[in-house]
């Protein structure tokens, strides 16, 4: 069993107030038994956070910052495409908060939005897709899949990392991402009268008025062979309260997943099956490994162990 957590750390100072009182028992046991391993350094100015380039790693798939292929790995299999050599690109129907001073990514997925009208907006906006050579798919109401040339050296940077922050930050910089900024300016005016929308302003809830692309890339022509270890348990309950700097919420949710998820865990190895553990920040992620028993160590890792506080805050 591999458990991979998400957002297990935020560099905020809120995040960092709500982690000192946490007792987090089943993960604090977890670590004292498991050996770590070399950590995967970053920032948070990266496109692909932590949790992607570790789940990446985990399904031997490219790691290169802002191209892990996820969309591709996607089409293959919902759309049965033939998957290696085609480019292929998340697009997400969103709502752009408009400030004073930048735009903001509003909340992911949007409140309230149906199938019939995902599908109805995909429909008004094909056309100008297809004049750029992208072809979009339904696949589900938040979220389309888009295949095009464009989107085959375009690196984007995670919804993980732009939702609530000033998107003009994370807009691909590339100068091939110049027509998609002149497609993203049109689709603004498409959407701002669109029915679809005069129907979500009655109703109160945000509207659909720009897209998201992300998870761009193709999938090597010849990947290399899945191995042999488990594919890794990715836990999202940390996500919500995190995106939002709610961090009452977040250490309620953390408590929860020990409670649950790391208990499932400890129990795995107490076993004696394989047990693997990722934790995840917004910087970086370090991965935890069974180590083989040993009386002496387990002995002297009552003494070296250290509170789970002080490692999280490293990520």
């Amino acid at each position: 069993m591999h458990l991979l957590i998400p957002f297990a750390f935020c560099s905020s100072e809120g995040c960092r107030q709500a982690l000192t009182p946490l007792k987090l028992p089943n993960l604090e046991k977890l670590l004292r038994r498991l050996t770590p391993q070399p950590m995967d350094s970053g920032d948070e100015s990266s496109l692909s956070p932590p949790h992607e380039r570790a789940l990446a790693r985990a399904l031997n798939l490219p790691v290169a910052d802002g191209l892990i292929p996820w969309a591709a790995l996607q089409a293959q299999t919902t759309l049965a495409t033939p998957g290696a050599g085609s480019a292929w690109a998340f697009i997400t129907p969103c709502h752009w908060r408009t400030g004073s001073k930048h735009v903001a990514m509003g909340g992911v997925p949007l409140p309230d939005f149906a199938a019939q009208e995902s599908q109805a907006l995909l429909a008004a906006m094909q056309p100008y897709f297809s004049e750029d050579g992208i072809s979009l798919h339904y696949e589900k109401p938040e979220r389309w899949l888009a295949r095009g040339a464009v989107f085959n050296d375009l690196a984007t940077a995670s919804l993980d990392r732009v939702i609530g922050r000033d998107v003009a930050h994370w807009l691909p910089a590339a100068s091939s991402a110049i027509p998609l900024q002149r497609l993203q300016s049109e689709m603004q005016m498409l959407l701002y009268h669109h029915p679809v929308n005069d129907d979500r302003s009655a109703r109160g809830v945000p509207i659909v008025n720009s897209f998201w692309i992300s998870g761009t890339g193709a999938l090597p022509e010849m990947p290399h062979q899945a191995g042999t270890a488990p594919k890794p348990v990715l836990v999202t309950s940390l996500r919500e309260a995190a995106l939002g700097d709610n961090w009452p919420a977040w250490a309620q949710a953390w408590q929860a997943l020990d409670a649950t998820e790391c208990a499932a865990l400890l129990a795995t190895l107490n076993q004696g099956s394989s047990a693997e553990l990722t934790l995840c920040g917004e910087r970086s992620a370090q991965t935890f490994v069974a180590r083989p028993p040993s009386i002496l160590k387990n002995f002297l890792g009552l003494f070296d162990s250290q509170p789970p506080s002080l490692l999280l805050e490293k990520l």
